[in-house]
């Protein structure tokens, strides 16, 4: 394929579509051709999580291969759907470059945004109107963050677009008052022993918590992810210790351990750099 003559833009996704046919076609590879919707859900899902994590480590190399399978991600499901006549690769691109066109007036049109708040806010408002009428579960603001998105990410979500038409505090004083509020209800709840209400308190603890990091301008699933890394690595380092000392993490105490996860924290384990 390859004539020694570097490639247009245009030519190199073209080759790329040709490549997917046929590993789909006659002939081409087995795997690739059993493979369903359904099937390469999986695949969409851990190629994410994988560029996410090249990101959090801003390895370009890995940024610019996971960008590649996330590619692969989009190019397959399209090639799945045109051989179902149900739409194609062109269709997907089109569909994208008309909704960046439509949704970006201030670019392209007589609108003016002054930050990047207005944006956002204009966005959601235009979104609103491409809806169709129908019933208002279906088509409500709220039901589009998808459910499969993990929850502490969906709160946020959520959150940002009940505040983007303005159904939010208007500080983060009350927002304060909230988390103390749920934080009460769920230690009242704890003491009726009825684990539903506990389950619904501490959700609506979570949920406040996650507002709470909206104000405070913190993505809630990257503050509870580097909160994990941190006890991860402090545990580690209370392992080593022990082992130093001929110990498992079986055999030593509560008080032993606590000591060592303070000394771990005091020399900034698990903090980034570290």
């Amino acid at each position: 394929m390859n004539d020694g003559k570097p490639k247009r833009m245009g030519e190199l996704f073209e080759e790329l579509v040709a490549v997917m046919a046929r590993l789909r076609g006659e002939g081409g590879c087995p795997w690739d051709r059993e493979q369903t919707h359904a099937s390469l859900k999986r695949y969409a899902l851990e190629e994410t999580y994988e560029l996410l994590e090249a990101i959090d480590e801003d390895d370009s190399a890995a940024m610019r291969e996971e960008l590649g399978d996330v590619l692969l991600q989009v190019l397959f499901h399209s090639q799945l759907a045109g051989e179902d006549r149900r739409f194609a690769i062109d269709e997907v691109m089109t569909g994208l470059r008309d909704k960046l066109v439509r949704r970006h007036p201030h670019v392209f049109g007589d609108e003016r945004a002054t930050d990047a708040g207005e944006v956002l806010r204009n966005w959601e408002k235009i979104k609103a109107l491409e809806k169709p009428k129908g019933g208002a579960q279906e088509h409500s603001l709220l039901a589009s963050a998808p459910r499969a998105m993990p929850a502490l990410a969906r709160a946020q979500r959520v959150g940002d677009k009940a505040a983007g038409v303005g159904f939010d505090w208007p500080e983060v004083e009350p927002v304060w008052r909230k988390v103390e509020e749920e934080l009460q209800e769920l230690g009242e709840a704890a003491g009726t022993g009825r684990a539903d209400r506990v389950e619904a308190e501490l959700g609506d603890l979570l949920f406040s918590v996650v507002n709470l990091s909206r104000f405070l301008k913190v993505q809630a699933e990257e503050a509870l992810a580097g909160a994990i890394e941190r006890f991860q690595k402090r545990f580690a380092y209370i392992e080593r210790e022990l082992a130093g000392r001929g110990k498992t993490v079986a055999e030593a105490s509560f008080e032993e351990m606590d000591a060592l996860w303070e000394e771990a924290k005091a020399r900034g384990e698990g903090e980034k750099g570290r």
